[in-house]
């Protein structure tokens, strides 16, 4: 329990970070963390869920060690799961795999985001045919499915599913498939451990983290603009971790680009410098340098073609991404100081008056650059994709 507690609570920060990184680093970080949390929830024998990861069979009954196991010793309770797996195999087989466990959960339980729509898979004829059973639940299956062998991962491609010829024979011929029964850790309401006071992700220097906080809500003040325009919270936390002290090792920080670092890096630095000073700390030697100048090929791309006016969708397309991926790196651009200007999508996406009361809700009401706390203030009637484009346009313009 401890295990899967921490790994959905650090999860999302995690995953924060790796929006900091390269694509193709995102793409294989943000596997092996959902692999970590799959191997943590699981309800399966432990030992043949991991070997299974790294090719090999296990006999959970009879082989070595086997009572070993948490999940052996105390069994979870088993069901008659032929129809749940007979829909998970349907689903995939529907779109020819070649998408990760997340989007097949997403499909079956009806969620809508925007690679959902990228792929027209709302259309799909088994979209939300899950949604009573709950994301969970298709997680636990298709786990079971996969270390049962009737669908495999693509590792090239990051963990993409495909159907197996067992997969494929059971689609034809459905029989009897015993489930485990596994526990929703995200429906548990007791948080029995916490990593601070404030529920965060956890902070290695709280003491600096509160003093930058600080200092960000008076130059805020100063500038008249929201706190996070300045530098968002991972940003801090990561500047408590690292201790920069020149706007070299400042450029390093997760979110921080020349730009940033150059316009309001001065007084977060000399505090910083203070502080270490003061407190005899020493600084972490490890800082791993990034090419100022020169950025990746992608990014290039992306700013290019957003001059050109090119669609989103189509940017995408070009440089082998998801709409949501590409959303991501453009959010990674803007954090970091460069301005793009979102205008043309903008304008087909929303009326004047709605941006307008997008952009006022970023200026004036949003303590946090949060989408879900903005999706939450307008009851839905913007979409996650549409606030996550204002909020590009808003960064880009007042920060940068």
């Amino acid at each position: 329990h401890c295990i899967a507690f921490y790994s959905y609570k650090d999860i999302e920060k995690l995953e924060k970070f790796l929006h900091g990184r390269p694509v193709a680093e995102q793409e294989v970080g943000s596997q092996l963390l959902q692999e970590v949390a799959a191997y943590a929830e699981t309800s399966m024998n432990r030992r043949k869920f991991l070997l299974h990861y790294f090719g090999e069979e296990f006999d959970e009954v009879n082989g070595e060690g086997a009572d070993m196991c948490d999940n052996s010793r105390y069994p979870k309770e088993k069901f008659d799961g032929k129809e749940d797996v007979l829909l998970v195999l349907k689903t995939i087989d529907s779109v020819g795999g070649k998408h990760k466990v997340r989007h097949f959960v997403n499909l079956l339980v009806g969620k809508v985001n925007a690679e959902m729509n990228t792929y027209k898979h709302i259309d799909n004829p088994f979209f939300g045919k899950g949604k009573e059973e709950g994301e969970a639940h298709w997680n636990a299956v298709l786990r079971q499915v996969i270390v049962k062998g009737l669908v495999g991962k693509e590792i090239e491609s990051y963990g993409t599913l495909y159907l197996k010829e067992k997969g494929e024979n059971f689609i034809k011929s459905p029989e009897s498939f015993e489930l485990i029964k596994e526990k929703d850790f995200l429906d548990d309401t007791k948080d029995d451990f916490t990593l601070n006071q404030k529920g965060g992700g956890a902070v290695l220097d709280t003491v600096l983290f509160g003093m930058l906080k600080d200092l960000r809500k008076k130059m805020a003040k100063d500038k008249n603009v929201p706190p996070f325009v300045l530098f968002q919270d991972p940003s801090l936390e990561d500047m408590t971790v690292q201790y920069p002290v020149t706007q070299l090792e400042l450029m390093q920080i997760q979110g921080v680009g020349q730009g940033k670092a150059k316009r309001y890096g001065k007084p977060f630095l000399d505090l910083i410098v203070s502080y270490v000073e003061e407190n005899n700390i020493e600084r972490p030697q490890d800082f791993v340098v990034k090419s100022i100048v020169k950025k990746s090929g992608s990014k290039v791309n992306i700013i290019m073609n957003i001059d050109r006016k090119l669609p989103l969708e189509d940017i995408a397309k070009g440089i082998g991404v998801s709409f949501d991926e590409l959303l991501n790196e453009i959010e990674v651009i803007v954090a970091s100081g460069t301005k793009v200007n979102l205008d043309y999508c903008v304008n087909e996406m929303l009326e004047e008056d709605a941006q307008e009361e997008i952009y006022d809700y970023f200026m004036d009401d949003a303590e946090t650059d949060s989408i879900k706390e903005a999706f939450d203030e307008f009851d839905g009637d913007y979409s996650e994709e549409e606030l996550r484009v204002m909020r590009i346009k808003f960064m880009s313009e007042v920060a940068n």
